[in-house]
């Protein structure tokens, strides 16, 4: 497939343009025109480059991409050494954050709750039309302890922080893979029983105490695996690339 077509398809089903971001959308490091292999991740970091070169991609696929807003705009340091072995070994880069994060079937939240076999009942209005927080309900009622439970077997890893009131089983739920602990207090305002993120603040923990909501924090990285390789299992299955998923642990 050639690059132009590839970058097409992508943006065709990912639509950047409906949503305001962090980092440009899209194909964010020009590589070789002709793409048969795709290597997917969570982050372009220097250890997950060097596994794709390895890997002898063509195109790269995350999820946490490069130039983002507020950082320093020099390539130096890191940043330099990450995009000059990708211009060198001349891989593609293609990064989708928040529309990667939303998408309907693909996305990071949807493709974690269908690991967990949770009812999606839509996005959380009060956040964002797009999808950012979505909401739904357990199909039987368990604790906010069994839940974080069944979160860690499933992630394969414990959950980060939990708080758990246990005068009430879980039955409706709020989440947003990634960093999105600031959204509790919307959670909790809706009414939900368990609000569940990848990240944790200081503050997130007397939100929840305060406020009567269960809380988990299932890791940054850990909430993110799903969508990044549900979109590039669509590339292969639909478009006939060849797809890998590589793993680089991170604990956050």
């Amino acid at each position: 497939m050639q690059r132009e077509q590839l970058t097409r398809i992508l943006d065709e089903l990912m639509q950047p343009e409906t949503m305001t971001d962090y980092c440009p959308n899209g194909l964010q490091v020009e590589g070789r025109s002709q793409i048969t292999k795709i290597v997917s991740g969570v982050t372009a970091s220097q250890a997950f480059v060097n596994a794709a070169i390895a890997a002898k991609a063509d195109a790269v696929l995350v999820h946490h991409g490069y130039f983002w807003k507020g950082e320093n705009a020099a390539i130096t340091g890191m940043k330099k050494q990450r995009i000059a072995a990708l211009l060198a070994a001349d891989i593609n880069v293609y990064a989708y954050h928040l529309p990667l994060d939303v998408h309907p079937t693909l996305g990071n939240n949807a493709q974690l709750a269908e690991l967990m076999n949770w009812q999606v009942d839509g996005a959380l209005a009060e956040v964002s039309p797009h999808g950012v927080v979505m909401h739904g309900r357990l199909a039987e009622p368990v604790t906010g302890e069994v839940l974080a439970e069944q979160l860690g077997e499933q992630l394969q890893r414990p959950v980060t922080c939990a708080v758990h009131h246990t005068h009430r089983p879980v039955q409706t739920l709020a989440w947003c893979t990634g960093g999105g602990q600031g959204f509790i207090d919307n959670a909790a305002a809706a009414g939900i029983d368990c609000f569940i993120t990848g990240e944790v603040s200081e503050q997130t923990i007397h939100s929840a105490r305060e406020q009567g909501i269960d809380f988990i924090a299932a890791g940054h990285h850990a909430t993110e695996r799903y969508g990044v390789q549900a979109l590039g299992n669509y590339l292969a299955a639909e478009h006939g690339l060849v797809h890998e998923f590589i793993e680089i642990d991170n604990p956050a």
